[in-house]
């Protein structure tokens, strides 16, 4: 690990409703450290704040107050093109639900972040998509679209995505949430052999106790705040 963590939240809060009667403070002070390769499990009750740390470390929401660094850089204060620019360089997601677009062959969805970003596929990018697409299973079913998967090859596609661009790290939110037990152990395994392969870190947000006790650290959430961050017990 190097010296610089690939994540350091420093007093980072979010509030909702700022100035009006019903402000409410979700995240009260977060101080989080994640280093390159780490593979973690976010947990905590409902309400406890986890959706919305996910969304401000993927940059999709500000801060209220606080520091946000990502590779040593200060995400406070960036433009939105700037955090654009950042989200497409150095973040990847996977959700409970896939979102892959119905009239999309497998491959088209994977190179779908490409072609938002430059309008255009490349040949490099076309063939980064379909070697993705062969280490996740999915060789034989690249030019199948999402209603001819079953759910478990569909996330699979979308985790293949969520690499396409080669991530620093990957956020995914209940990625097994939606899936039969089967599925889901398929998927999770499946995180873990890219993250053992590629040494990409993952920070899995998830609310079964058996996925969470098979990540090497679980930070846990209650109230807003961090109530525990160590290994799984």
């Amino acid at each position: 690990m190097t010296n610089t963590p690939l994540l350091q939240l420093s007093g980072l809060r979010k509030s909702y409703h700022l100035g009006r009667s019903n402000e409410t403070e979700v995240l009260h002070g977060i101080d989080l450290r994640l280093d390159a390769g780490e593979f973690i499990a976010l947990i905590g009750p409902s309400g406890s704040g986890k959706s919305t740390l996910l969304n401000l470390l993927g940059l999709l929401e500000p801060a209220t107050d606080g520091s946000y660094q990502l590779q040593g850089a200060e995400m406070a204060g960036l433009d939105d093109a700037a955090l654009t620019r950042r989200r497409r360089e150095a973040l990847g997601f996977v959700f409970q639900f896939h979102h892959l677009l119905p009239a999309f062959t497998a491959l088209e969805n994977v190179t779908l972040p490409a072609l938002i970003a430059s309008g255009r596929v490349t040949a490099q990018e076309r063939e980064r998509a379909e070697e993705l697409l062969a280490a996740v299973g999915l060789d034989d079913a690249r030019h199948k679209r999402p209603g001819e998967l079953s759910g478990g090859m569909q996330q699979r596609v979308a985790i293949a995505r969520a690499l396409v661009h080669d991530p620093a790290l990957v956020l995914a939110d209940e990625p097994t949430g939606n899936l039969d037990t089967a599925s889901s152990q398929a998927v999770f395994e499946l995180l873990r052999r890219i993250h053992a392969e590629r040494g990409t870190t993952f920070v899995i947000v998830t609310h079964d106790p058996r996925l969470a006790a098979r990540c090497d650290r679980v930070v846990e959430l209650v109230d807003g705040q961090i109530a525990s961050d160590g290994p799984p017990l």
